[in-house]
């Protein structure tokens, strides 16, 4: 039986998320699968994805086949590197501790950049609520100098017209 990973859509009309399925390849795309490996939820920012990650690498060991959009998820979860680097331990290219290493290595800095792009968009909502609230007090000023000038010049008016 040949399997494929790949997304089974849910969610809402334009607000869709996705569980990530190992399934027969002549199944449909929200039919029968054979177990369920996580979610993608590409609708929050940096996107959400849940991944069971011995269970991916298991299905992929076996020949589960990953269509475009799970290949570029288990690339970005390390799932891909790790099976690569496995191979390199079974051709005896490397040792078992180095293989583990360069992946925590890899895991790290991942984490680090995703923790970064975090931060600068907290920073970026920041400075955009800040500037809302400047423009708005702006307009409030406005506004009250309007209001306060408008009944001065209906009492200034007011007698010119009757001198």
């Amino acid at each position: 039986m040949a399997t494929r990973m790949r997304l089974q859509r849910h969610g809402k009309k334009n607000y869709a998320f996705f569980h990530i399925v190992v399934a027969d390849s002549r199944a449909p795309r929200d039919g029968k699968f054979i177990e369920k490996l996580g979610y993608y939820n590409p609708n929050t920012n940096p996107a959400t994805i849940e991944l069971n990650f011995d269970r991916a690498l298991h299905w992929l060991n076996v020949g589960a086949q990953p269509t475009e959009t799970v290949r570029r998820i288990l690339s970005y979860k390390g799932v891909l590197l790790k099976k690569h680097l496995l191979e390199g331990v079974k051709k005896g290219a490397l040792t078992e501790e180095q293989a583990e290493k360069k992946f925590q290595d890899w895991l790290q800095q991942k984490l680090a950049k995703i923790e970064s792009k975090k931060q600068k968009l907290a920073k970026e909502t920041e400075e955009q609520k800040a500037a809302r609230l400047k423009a708005e007090e702006e307009y409030r000023k406005q506004k009250e100098s309007k209001k306060a000038a408008a009944p001065a010049g209906e009492t200034s008016e007011n007698p010119a017209s009757e001198a």
